[in-house]
């Protein structure tokens, strides 16, 4: 894998402090094949004229790799016109991305420790109380996003934009949210139940402060990505 030079990796790391931006180059990441920018619009909830901007921003970048390939099987005139597809490109940037959060998981921890201490309680269902009040300051941000009286829709964008910027790379519909990454990966790997635990603690008071979007978490563990899942309570109506 080709590493970038200090000006191509400083133009690279610009891209990627605009947030839709990001978003994309996150989405593409997580893929197991290239992406057209029509599922890359859908997957970050954003038109796709945006996306197709950001996207063809982040290849002169070097970030990604765009190439032209036809969808399905089909061959000849009446195939259709080849669709412009998306992937990550080669390069190596010197930096973690997504970012992790592995001072949070150490404040989180310290916190339970000590409260723990001072209650007497098992440092465990302290763990769980500091996670679930995280969540709860995550859904407060949410809400400031969403604006006075958001919709169903607008809330959901706003709750997937806070979660990216915790690093879950959080992507789906309003049936359910898939979180692509584990900000506490490392940590994770050592001490999975407790992280699992944690992660879905702030989970929890996330959505316990947002119930009108009818979500709820559940473990869902993975190979890549967080070991949550947010799934809706409910068919949504059409």
């Amino acid at each position: 894998m080709s590493q970038a030079r200090p000006g191509a990796e400083m133009a690279g790391l610009a891209s990627l402090a605009e947030p839709t931006r990001r978003a994309l180059y996150l989405y593409v990441q997580a893929q197991q094949s290239p992406v057209s920018r029509e599922e890359a619009a859908a997957a970050v909830g954003v038109p796709q004229h945006t996306a197709k901007f950001h996207l063809d921003k982040l290849a002169s970048d070097g970030l990604l790799q765009a190439g032209f390939a036809r969808r399905g099987a089909g061959h000849g005139p009446g195939a259709g016109r080849p669709a412009k597809l998306y992937r990550p490109a080669t390069r190596e940037l010197t930096i973690t991305v997504p970012e992790r959060r592995y001072e949070l998981a150490g404040q989180l921890m310290a916190h339970a420790i000590s409260h723990a201490r001072t209650h007497r309680m098992p440092v465990t269902e302290a763990l769980d109380e500091a996670a679930r009040g995280h969540g709860g300051t995550l859904a407060n941000r949410a809400r400031t996003a969403a604006g006075g009286n958001p919709s169903h829709t607008a809330l959901l964008h706003a709750v997937r934009q806070v979660l990216n910027e915790e690093g879950y790379h959080a992507s789906g519909d309003q049936v359910c949210l898939t979180l692509a990454n584990c900000p506490f990966r490392a940590l994770a790997a050592e001490h999975t139940d407790t992280i699992c635990a944690m992660n879905l603690a702030i989970m929890k008071g996330l959505l316990d402060q947002l119930s009108e979007l009818r979500l709820a978490p559940a473990p869902h563990p993975a190979t890549r990505g967080c070991c949550v899942r947010l799934a809706a309570q409910y068919t949504p109506a059409t």
